[in-house]
């Protein structure tokens, strides 16, 4: 370890996310934050945190397991039920759902001002999100989502920059990416993770009950949370890339 990196352990140590009061919840699409976080947004649900869910685009063309017949514009109400039903699952009342075409068929920035708007609606403390900087992610609603969030994390309690963006403030204090290959913190999730796997079989247009694609994800799941969890020694975890505000401006050492 270089001397540079044992001193910012030191001086600017990682927020810990669970001592965080608001949390926002970012997902690409319906189903994304209960596979990324959703064991995390379970316990802190029920620690007494406020968990909002924000779903950023409709999930139209999700329609590989979707009944026979089902249109585009017909999956996207059946979509925003089961994110209803399967957040309820974890404790999560509070879900959100922006208008934006899924695949990417809108402009970056009209979903940056959106976003901002329910950060300032919201307050949150830390901001949950799929790390846009992973080499293998090429889905562009995954990574305009991460994008979205690191351009917001470190502005959020900016009056001014916020107005810009037709936004309040916010007191965001720490940005987390979930589905990442660089975690650096983790969060223990054995009381949780069954709730995790319920709520994923609300998700029925996408992993229809004994399919193969439902039994390849709760496998992933629990070996993610094995695998986690023996690398931080609390059982059952999930990993997140966690960024303080200290972190996110002239820090290049953070990302190592």
């Amino acid at each position: 370890m270089s001397i540079t990196k044992a001193a910012l352990r030191f001086a600017a140590p990682l927020p810990r996310l669970e001592r965080f009061d608001r949390f926002l919840f970012l997902g690409p699409h319906p189903d994304d934050i209960e596979i990324g976080a959703g064991a995390t947004a379970a316990k802190l649900a029920e620690a007494g945190g406020h968990v909002t869910f924000l779903i950023c685009t409709d999930g139209r063309y999700g329609l590989d397991f979707a009944p026979e017949g089902t249109t585009p514009e017909a999956l996207i109400a059946i979509r925003q039920k089961e994110a209803i039903a399967s957040a309820k699952r974890l404790g999560v009342t509070d879900v959100r759902f922006l208008p934006f075409e899924d695949g990417g068929f809108y402009a970056e920035d009209d979903l940056l001002r959106a976003v901002a708007a329910v950060i300032g609606e919201v307050q949150p403390q830390v901001l949950f999100a799929p790390d846009p900087c992973m080499n293998s992610e090429c889905h562009i609603d995954h990574l305009r989502t991460g994008q979205c969030a690191r351009r917001l994390a470190f502005c959020a309690s900016s009056q001014q920059v916020m107005a810009r963006l037709g936004a309040n403030a916010a007191p965001v204090q720490a940005l987390a990416y979930y589905m990442t290959a660089k975690p650096n913190q983790f969060v223990g999730t054995r009381g949780a993770f069954a709730r995790q796997l319920e709520a994923l079989l609300c998700h029925e247009s996408q992993f229809p009950a004994g399919c193969g694609a439902l039994r390849a994800v709760r496998l992933y799941l629990k070996l993610r949370a094995v695998d986690f969890g023996i690398r931080s020694g609390k059982g059952l975890a999930e990993g997140f890339r966690v960024l303080g505000l200290t972190h996110m401006h002239c820090l290049p050492e953070a990302d190592k």
